[in-house]
């Protein structure tokens, strides 16, 4: 879908007014193309999601990429589901969608962040998505202690939870310590010009859209806790302490309750996760690690 030539309004606006499918006629399309390459069919699967990939882009805007690029990106991702999709496979075609949406769209922001490139290996992109957080959750921890953590101790802290060398840390820090724009910044200089923030749009999904994603979470779930029941007791509690609950804990915390080491916590868990993604794939003929951000 090329985007040179039309605005983001525009293609904003095209992709709400296209049609909602039914889970039937959505089945329906998704066998004609899986079966008979039928591209009248894949092109109304696409359009009919790309309001989808619009409201997934628009979630990026804040690494500081186009949005018209963003949504291309997403749109890539999109024809990427549309060509995986098993329709027998007994979930809806835009819960599956948003794994390859997001895929594309991180790894074009990771490819083209600011001027300078973070790099696109394994432990760069952990960094890059997961910095934050885990920052937020060991200041918290030590807080909880009555410690302060600022620094280099912080940064040091963050290598060894996430796993990655202090350095790349040091480097990520640098590059994502630029403010975020401001969504409440006016448009023109004059006093009635309206805020950024008043020209976005309501991605809040419909009751329909609900119903279903709420109906296939419910069956990967059932997966995973199917494979869960593969694991020994230790496995699993790292694996639900690490990834299944609210505020994931870090290596060194469970590592104190259970008096073992970070790196042998880091062991178990990597066992684990492998043993996971295998007994998943059996299921859904994709990578767990695409299945994980949605369960």
């Amino acid at each position: 879908m090329p985007l040179d030539d039309v605005t983001t309004h525009d293609i904003r606006q095209k992709a709400m007014k296209a049609e909602l499918l039914d889970a039937e006629t959505e089945m329906r399309l998704a066998r004609a193309w899986r079966d008979d390459r039928d591209e009248a069919a894949l092109h109304r699967l696409i359009n009919a999601y790309m309001r989808l990939a619009v409201s997934m882009a628009g979630k990026f805007r804040r690494y500081g990429a186009p949005m018209p690029d963003l949504i291309q990106e997403a749109g890539v991702g999109l024809m990427k589901a549309a060509e995986k999709f098993d329709p027998e496979k007994g979930f809806r075609f835009s819960t599956y969608a948003q794994w390859w949406i997001k895929a594309a769209i991180q790894d074009y922001v990771m490819r083209n962040w600011s001027m300078v490139r973070t790099g696109s290996t394994s432990s760069q992109k952990s960094l890059f998505f997961n910095l934050k957080r885990v920052q937020a959750s060991l200041e918290r921890e030590a807080a909880q202690r009555g410690e302060t953590l600022e620094g280099h101790k912080l940064s040091e802290m963050v290598a060894e939870e996430i796993g990655v060398p202090l350095r790349d840390v040091e480097m990520m820090q640098g590059r994502l310590a630029g403010s975020d724009f401001s969504l409440n910044a006016r448009q023109s200089t004059e006093d009635e010009g309206r805020e950024w923030q008043d020209t976005l749009e309501d991605s809040s999904p419909q009751a329909e859209e609900l119903v279903s994603r709420e109906r296939d979470l419910s069956t990967l779930r059932g997966w995973l806790n199917d494979a869960m029941e593969e694991l020994s007791d230790r496995e699993k509690y790292i694996v639900s302490q690490r990834l299944l609950i609210e505020d994931p804990r870090t290596l060194g915390s469970i590592g104190e309750e259970l008096g073992l080491s970070k790196e042998r916590i880091r062991q178990v868990e990597s066992a684990a996760l492998g043993k996971l993604k295998k007994l998943l794939e059996k299921n859904t003929g994709e990578s767990a690690e695409l299945m994980a951000a949605e369960v």
